[in-house]
């Protein structure tokens, strides 16, 4: 059972992956570049996964999941990201689900968690406002902070 799974589960995500960057060959100008990179680092993902089981001996059936109340809890706090995007702004949003999903998911190291996000925020800044030069909305702290000044 686990060696099909994942041999399928990897061949459906090198699938999607390569067909995202086949899709974003067509952008026009640099405006495809991010998502064909991230169409084949999941194409190549997906087909070591697959490559992995097909070379596994293993073939013992597992959960679906071990952690069925993390993963719920994980979902509720993305979707929670996905609408406070809008209204907080993507930085603010990102961060906080940068501290929250660890949290939710047990780790309680404050110190690490905050380190990660920072970082985490400083890549996503340095990818989308210097290397790709992409305006994102309005941080809502920034319009705060404008209306206070």
């Amino acid at each position: 059972m686990e060696k099909r799974q994942d041999i399928v589960t990897g061949i459906i995500f090198a699938s999607v992956g390569l067909t995202a960057a086949w899709m974003a060959s067509g952008y026009r100008g640099a405006s495809g570049t991010y998502p064909m990179v991230l169409g084949l680092i999941l194409t190549l993902l997906g087909g070591a996964v697959a490559v992995r089981a097909a070379r596994s001996g293993r073939n013992q059936p597992r959960n679906l999941v071990d952690a069925p109340v993390q993963m719920a809890a994980a979902m509720v706090v993305a979707f929670i990201y996905v609408a406070a995007i809008t209204p907080l702004g993507f930085y603010t949003a990102s961060f906080l689900l940068m501290l929250a999903m660890p949290m939710v998911l047990g780790f309680r190291r404050w110190v690490y968690a905050v380190t990660v996000a920072v970082v985490f925020m400083a890549l996503n800044f340095l990818v989308f406002s210097i290397l790709l030069q992409k305006p994102l909305p309005r941080e809502a702290i920034m319009s705060l902070i404008s209306i206070g000044a």
